[in-house]
C-alpha cells in the first residue's frame, strides 16, 4: 500500500495518496461512460457484492493498463491512490478482494456481453469520431501454463466456454495450451472495434465469416473495407463477403495454383510493367529507398477477383539472399553426409536410405528446389598380405583385395531453377474484389495491417496478458474482455495526442528520458509520465484535513494534457 502518514509538529499528520494517470483514464473512461453501460448490464443488485461491479469492472481496466498486476494484487494496487479516483468510497478498497474480483468476472461472463461491447463501440464512435470505412483483422495465440485441471469447453448458462488446447502456437510454444484471440481494428488509429475468443485448436481460415458477420451487425453497414492476412484466402469466405456486399483485400498464399503459375510459367515468357506505388528512406542513413511496385495481373483469380502483384525491392534482396544461404547450408550438410557416409561403421547400406538421407538434409535446409541430387555406389579396395604373419613383404609374397562399397552423395545446383525463382524475388499477390480503387491505394490499404500487430504487442506485453492467474476458462474470457477495453482505451489516448500533434505541428514532444524527442508517443510512454504524481493532505489529530498539496505538473506533462484536451485543473483541484 503506497500510503504514508508521517508525525508533523504538535499533532499533525500527513497522508500521501498516489494520483499518477488515473486521472487522465478517468477523462476517457468518462467519454465513452463504461461505467454507465456496463450498470446497464451488470446491475448492482447482489449485496454480497458490496462494490458495484460496474466500478470494480473500471478498477481492472484502469490497473491493466497502469498497475500491471494480477487479480489477486489489485485490491493492494488500489489501496495506494485515492479511492475517489475509482469511484470507491471510504473503507472499500480493503474489499477489493480477488474473491469479489473473480465474482465479477463470473457476471461479467454470463451477461451479454456482445450488447455491452457493442453500446460501448457505438458511443466510441460517435464520441471519438472513428472512422470505421476500414477494418483490419487479425488473430494471435495466448498461451498458458502450470497445473490447469479445468481446460474449459463446454457451456456455462447456455454460453459456449472456450476450450484451452493445444494448437499452432504463434509464440514458437506449442507444448503450452492456448486460446485463440481474434482482434479487428479501424484503420483510423489501429483503434479497436471487436474481438473474439476461439477455442485455442481454432484455425484462422474457418473464422472471418463469423467475424465478418460480426463487424456488420456492430456497424450496421457492409460495404466497408475488410483487411486480412492470407487466412482470408479461401473461396468460402471471400464469395461469403463478396455476396453479401462487402470487400475485403488479402494476400494470396503459395499454395494456390494462381501464385505458382505466375512464378514457373508467366514470368519466363513475359515481362511485367511495374508501376511505383510507394517508395520511404531506407532504415539507415546511405542505405537505398525502399520501393513497392505494383502489376495488374490480366488474368483474375478462380473466383473471379483482381490479383494485383507487388515488388517490394527489399523483400527481393532478402528473398535472394535467404536463398544463397539456403542453398550453402544445403551444401555444407551434404558435404558432411558423404562424410559420414564413407565411414567404416556407417549404418547406411542401401541406395534407398542413402536417398532418403540426402533428401532429409536439403528438406532441413529448405534448398530441395535448388540442388539436384543422385546416390552413387563406391567400390573402396584396400590389399592386406594372406597368410599369417606379417613380415617385410618380399617379390613372392601374396596378397588379397579387400572390397567395401559404400554410398557417396552426387549434387548439383539447378541453375536454371535459380534463375527462375529469382524472377520472383521480393514479389508477393493481393487479391481483392473492389473494382473502383488503384493498384496503389490497394497496396496502402493493406501496409496499414502491422498497426494491428502494435496493438498485440500492447496486449502481450504492457498489458501482461499472461501470464494470467485464473484457472477457469469462464473468468479467463471475461477478463479478455477487460483487456480488450483496456486496449481500447490505450488506443484511443494514443490517436488523440498524435491527432493533436499533427493538426498543431508538432514534430515531437521531449518525454523521453533526459527529455529526448518522441516522434511517435505511445500510450504507455505517455501515462508514464504521469506515473510518480501524488497528492498530499495535512490532517489534524481528530483526522480531519486542513490543507490539500496537489501535484505539481511539469511543462511536459502540461502539454500532454493540453493535446489531450484535458484541464490542467484536473490535477490541480
Amino acid at each position: 500500500m503506497d500510503v504514508s502518514a508521517s508525525p508533523r509538529a504538535g499533532s499533525l499528520s500527513l497522508l500521501r495518496q498516489r494520483v499518477g494517470a488515473v486521472p487522465v483514464l478517468n477523462r476517457v473512461l468518462a467519454r465513452l461512460g463504461l461505467t454507465e453501460i456496463v450498470a446497464r448490464y451488470l446491475p448492482a443488485d447482489d449485496a454480497r457484492l458490496k462494490i458495484a461491479p460496474a466500478v470494480v469492472v473500471g478498477v481492472v481496466v484502469r490497473n491493466l493498463l497502469v498497475g500491471h498486476r494480477p487479480a489477486y494484487a489489485i485490491g493492494d494496487w488500489a489501496a495506494g491512490f485515492d479511492p475517489a479516483l475509482f469511484g470507491l468510497g471510504p473503507g472499500q478498497v480493503r474489499q477489493l478482494t480477488d474473491d469479489r474480483i473473480a465474482r465479477v468476472l463470473d457476471r461479467l461472463f454470463d451477461a451479454d456481453r456482445a450488447s455491452l461491447l457493442t453500446d460501448l463501440i457505438v458511443r466510441m464512435v460517435t464520441e471519438f469520431d472513428v472512422d470505421t470505412g476500414r477494418c483490419h483483422n487479425d488473430s494471435t495465440s495466448i498461451t498458458f501454463s502450470g497445473a490447469r485441471p479445468d481446460r474449459g469447453g463446454g457451456q456455462r448458462g447456455g454460453t459456449p466456454v472456450p476450450l484451452l488446447h493445444h494448437g499452432h502456437n504463434k509464440d514458437h510454444r506449442p507444448d503450452l495450451p492456448q486460446l485463440v484471440w481474434i482482434l479487428t481494428v479501424a484503420a483510423d488509429g489501429a483503434v479497436p472495434l471487436a474481438h473474439r475468443v476461439a477455442n485455442g485448436n481454432t484455425t484462422d481460415d474457418c473464422t472471418h465469416i463469423d467475424t465478418w458477420n460480426g463487424l456488420v451487425k456492430l456497424l450496421g453497414r457492409a460495404d466497408f473495407l475488410y483487411v486480412a492476412d492470407a487466412k482470408l484466402a479461401t473461396r468460402e469466405q471471400m464469395d461469403h463477403i463478396h455476396r453479401h456486399g462487402g470487400r475485403f483485400i488479402t494476400t494470396l498464399p503459395r499454395s494456390r495454383t494462381e501464385d505458382r503459375y505466375f512464378r514457373r510459367e508467366w514470368l519466363t515468357a513475359n515481362t511485367p510493367t511495374w508501376v511505383e506505388a510507394r517508395r520511404r528512406p531506407g532504415p539507415r542513413l546511405g542505405d537505398p529507398d525502399d520501393v513497392w511496385s505494383t502489376f495488374a495481373f490480366p488474368q483474375p483469380s478462380a473466383e473471379g477477383h483482381r490479383i494485383i502483384w507487388v515488388l517490394s525491392s527489399r523483400r527481393a534482396h532478402t528473398d535472394a539472399a535467404d536463398r544463397t544461404r539456403r542453398i550453402q547450408r544445403a551444401c555444407t550438410a551434404l558435404d558432411e553426409l558423404n562424410e559420414r557416409l564413407s565411414r567404416p561403421r556407417s549404418r547406411t547400406r542401401t541406395l534407398l536410405a542413402a536417398d532418403q538421407a540426402a533428401d532429409a538434409v536439403l528438406a532441413d535446409a529448405g534448398a530441395t528446389a535448388w540442388i539436384t541430387h543422385y546416390p552413387e555406389k563406391i567400390n573402396e579396395f584396400t590389399y592386406r598380405q594372406a597368410g599369417s604373419g606379417g613380415g617385410h613383404p618380399t617379390p613372392d609374397t601374396r596378397y588379397r583385395r579387400i572390397e567395401r562399397p559404400y554410398w557417396t552423395i552426387r549434387y548439383q545446383i539447378d541453375a536454371d531453377a535459380v534463375a527462375r525463382d529469382a524472377l520472383s524475388d521480393g514479389c508477393y499477390p493481393l487479391i481483392t474484389n473492389t473494382r473502383n480503387v488503384t493498384d496503389a491505394q490497394i497496396l496502402d490499404n493493406y501496409k496499414y495491417q502491422p498497426h494491428l500487430e502494435r496493438r498485440y504487442h500492447v496486449l502481450k506485453s504492457h498489458q501482461l496478458v499472461a501470464p494470467m492467474f485464473l484457472q477457469r476458462p469462464h473468468r479467463i474470457e471475461a477478463l479478455l474482455c477487460c483487456h480488450f477495453i483496456a486496449l481500447l482505451v490505450g488506443a484511443l489516448i494514443e490517436r488523440q495526442l498524435r491527432q493533436a500533434m499533427a493538426n498543431r505541428q508538432l514534430p515531437h514532444l521531449n518525454i523521453y528520458p533526459e527529455a529526448r524527442a518522441c516522434t511517435a508517443p505511445s500510450t504507455d510512454r505517455a501515462l508514464e509520465l504521469f506515473a510518480h504524481l501524488t497528492r498530499d493532505t495535512v490532517h489534524d489529530q481528530d483526522g480531519r484535513p486542513l490543507q490539500t498539496f496537489p501535484p505539481d505538473l511539469s511543462p511536459e506533462q502540461r502539454q500532454v494534457l493540453g493535446l489531450l484536451g484535458i484541464p490542467a485543473d484536473t490535477y490541480t483541484t
